[in-house]
């Protein structure tokens, strides 16, 4: 079976069509901060409560969403109740990858990280966003080389972020050309 094409704005369409709430981060959270970092999944930190589990498996349904490597004939039951018991699940959609975490590796939640959160347009839609100084204590905690090469253009970002902001150019204003 072939991989779904990547599509995070289609997956983020159908989360703020069920009106889940959560906070993009990962890889896809620094590419709307100005990374080039490729990547090829959609990481998102989700509120932990019972109305935002029952919308969240609401919208993972509507992607068709599976274990991520696990055999098909594996059971799995995707609601409510199997999200509230867990914390990380990695699935394939209709959007291409997504993991979803209640509490990434370095933060307290989705709470702590939607206080520093910045909010950007994906296509038509408002979506909060990790911070970099976010991204860059998660990827840190999560202790992968791959993760501590990303922390060092997370850093980078950070610094080119400030100097526009010094300069007073709002480093998420939509580029006018």
């Amino acid at each position: 079976m072939t991989e779904p094409v990547f599509d995070p704005e289609l997956a983020i369409h159908i989360l703020a069509r069920h009106g889940v709430r959560f906070v993009v981060v990962g890889g896809f959270a620094a590419n709307l901060l100005g990374s080039a970092i490729v990547t090829t999944d959609l990481d998102l930190c989700y509120a932990r409560d019972t109305e935002n589990y029952r919308r969240l498996a609401s919208a993972l349904q509507e992607l068709n969403a599976r274990l991520r490597g696990a055999p098909e004939d594996v059971p799995f039951i995707l609601d409510a109740e199997t999200i509230e018991r867990g914390d990380r699940f990695t699935f394939t959609t209709d959007a291409g990858s997504l993991d979803v975490m209640g509490d990434p590796d370095g933060s307290a939640g989705y709470e702590a990280l939607l206080r520093h959160a910045l909010v950007l347009r994906v296509d038509d839609i408002e979506v909060a966003v990790a911070s970099i100084d976010d991204l860059i204590v998660m990827k840190r905690a999560s202790g992968r080389v791959k993760d501590r090469i990303h922390v060092e253009e997370f850093v980078a970002l950070r610094e080119e972020r400030e100097a526009l902001e010094a300069r007073g150019i709002d480093p998420d204003a939509p580029a006018s050309g």
